[in-house]
Formats: structure tokens, C-alpha cells, sequence
């Protein structure tokens, strides 16, 4: 198999065969759409595009951001990450949606132990 991306969450794990995702939720206090595109590589997770739906309270849009249909979408130029590492309070407006090419997932939507998601072991 080759890249693959492995989520650990409520002492259950999940493996999907994928080498991009993406992250989306809505912000907590604002009630704002935030989208994340996420690819899986030997060196990690690196964020490749964020998107989000307007913007306020510690939600600026980055470096570069530009208006496209409603959303300030950039680049990140950030280094890729070994994992994610989400809260799941279950006491959000919602839950972490994590899409692939075989479907979504929902993640957080109860109370539990932190998600974990990152590149699966080789």
C-alpha cells in the first residue's frame, strides 16, 4: 500500500488508503466555515490550502488570502507536521469533518480523548 492516513480517536483507529484530505469544521464563536486541504507525505502532513468563510476573532485570513466565491483562500507556507492532534469535546457547534476521496468522516461530534491523525506507520 502506499501513503496512508491513520486516525486514532475514542480507543477506536481507522486506516484510509488516501494521500490528500481535507479538515473542515465550523469556528466556535464566530459560526464560520473553515476548510483545510491536507496531503500525506513521507515527511508528514502538510497543509496545502486554507480556506475560510469570512473572518473575525482569531480567524484572519493568511498571508497572500484572496476572495474566491465567498471565501478568503490561501497558501500556508508552513513545514509539514508529523500529526494533528484535534479536541473532541462534543460541546461544539460541530464536529471535524474529514473528507477523501472514498467518502467522509465525522470526528468530535462526542465528548472524548483527543483525535489523532497522521501518516500510518510503514
Amino acid at each position: 500500500m502506499g501513503l496512508a492516513l491513520c486516525i486514532a480517536a475514542g480507543g477506536k483507529a481507522l486506516t484510509i488508503a488516501t494521500a490528500v484530505f481535507t479538515l473542515s469544521w465550523t469556528h466556535s464563536v464566530e459560526k464560520t466555515e473553515w476548510l483545510e486541504s491536507w496531503q500525506v507525505t513521507q515527511q508528514g502532513l502538510e497543509l496545502t490550502e486554507a480556506r475560510v468563510k469570512g473572518s473575525g476573532a482569531g480567524m484572519d485570513p493568511g498571508e497572500g488570502a484572496r476572495l474566491d466565491d465567498g471565501w478568503w483562500v490561501w497558501t500556508p507556507e508552513t513545514p509539514p507536521v508529523p500529526e494533528l492532534v484535534l479536541a473532541a469535546s462534543g460541546a461544539t457547534v460541530s464536529a471535524w469533518k474529514l473528507c477523501h476521496a472514498g467518502g467522509c468522516e465525522m470526528l468530535g461530534a462526542e465528548a472524548s480523548g483527543p483525535i489523532r491523525i497522521g501518516p500510518c506507520a510503514p
